[in-house]
């Protein structure tokens, strides 16, 4: 019997993407050995992405068009949907793929009984430094990921990148028997959230040492700041989370790690808040309550923290304001870029 389903269909949630739609699909239909879709979701962008994927005529594209802004997690659910693919795959609209990635990754799974299955990645700096996310030498010696492995993997202020930066390729028929999707009203961290419920729920989950997933990182990307409300959705996320499934020992100590990680995450982002605010009293009280969050600044803040006793007057607001703003830049644990 002839195959009519794809064996791979890629959902792309694109947002103002004018720019880097084409480069995205065109890599997805690059994929070799293997026939694909590719489903644009565009996430009802004010800009011309939508026309720009119409303006594409290779009948494997398809485009959906939102009439509301749903979100990464709810753009790539209508995705998901409208999937006929035997795997699902995710790709931002600002990155691409290697051609062999996907035909790879399905013969990693199937070696391995797999449901789902994760592979390396290729960092493209914007200096044009490329880097590889993960040293294939210690993925390699891990056939497949655990939960207990990705949660600790995922504990904040240990590694500029974790397991969670990990685009996952999912069997679709385990998506539907488990009934998975995006929690569409988490914007930062949604990748993390369902990989996580996955392995929870007892999906096999194999890895290439690879790097078939190319992540560009480019000006104005959400995912190089982390704020305060970014932090108060993970942890609400994760309390749904750890409420939704039992988990084993292992998981839940690492668990454990990660939610201590998020409110000292928190405590930090409002000490910051304080301090560009110039709010002596509220920075006083968000250090004594949490000391830990200190050692985040950088020294020429910590040093003027340790006076946070002093007059007010002998302190330097506006320099610490712009410290302060420098100390939030960089990579949030494990997100989207915008």
């Amino acid at each position: 019997m002839t195959k009519t389903d794809p064996d791979v269909s890629f959902v792309i949630a694109a947002y103002k993407a004018t720019d880097t739609i084409t480069r995205a699909i065109d890599s997805a239909l690059a994929q070799e050995d293997l026939e694909v879709e590719v489903i644009v979701v565009d996430d009802a962008s004010p800009d011309d992405t939508a026309a720009v994927v119409e303006g594409m005529t290779d009948p494997r594209i398809r485009l959906i068009r939102l009439p509301d802004n749903r979100g990464p997690g709810g753009a790539r659910n209508a995705g998901i949907d409208a999937a006929r693919g035997d795997w699902v795959a995710v790709l931002d609209a600002d990155d691409t793929i290697r051609p062999g990635r996907l035909a790879r990754m399905i013969a990693r799974a199937g070696s391995e009984n797999a449901d789902i299955v994760v592979d390396n990645l290729e960092v493209l700096n914007l200096d044009g430094r490329r880097e590889r996310m993960f040293a294939e030498a210690a993925l390699e010696k891990t056939s497949t990921l655990t939960l207990a492995a990705f949660i600790g993997s995922n504990v904040l202020f240990r590694s500029t990148y974790n397991f969670g930066y990990m685009k996952p390729v999912f069997a679709r028929r385990f998506l539907q028997e488990k009934q998975l999707r995006f929690k569409p009203n988490i914007r930062i961290g949604e990748d993390y959230i369902l990989l996580a419920s996955a392995l929870a729920k007892g999906g096999r989950c194999a890895v290439d040492p690879s790097a078939g997933y190319r992540y560009h990182i480019r000006e104005g990307s959400i995912s190089r700041v982390l704020e305060l409300g970014h932090v108060d959705a993970m942890i609400a996320a994760d309390a749904d989370f750890v409420r939704a499934h039992a988990l084993e020992p292992d998981a839940m100590a690492m668990q454990r790690k990660r939610s201590r990680s998020l409110e000292e995450a928190r405590a930090f982002l409002t000490l910051v808040e304080h301090i560009k605010s110039r709010s002596l009293v509220g920075a006083v009280r968000t250090a004594l309550a949490s000391p830990r969050a200190l050692r985040h600044l950088r020294m020429p803040i910590a040093v003027r923290l340790r006076r946070l006793v002093a007059p007010l007057s002998r302190l330097k607001p506006a320099t610490m304001k712009v410290a302060a703003e420098r100390a939030t830049s960089g990579k949030s644990p494990h997100t989207r870029k915008g």
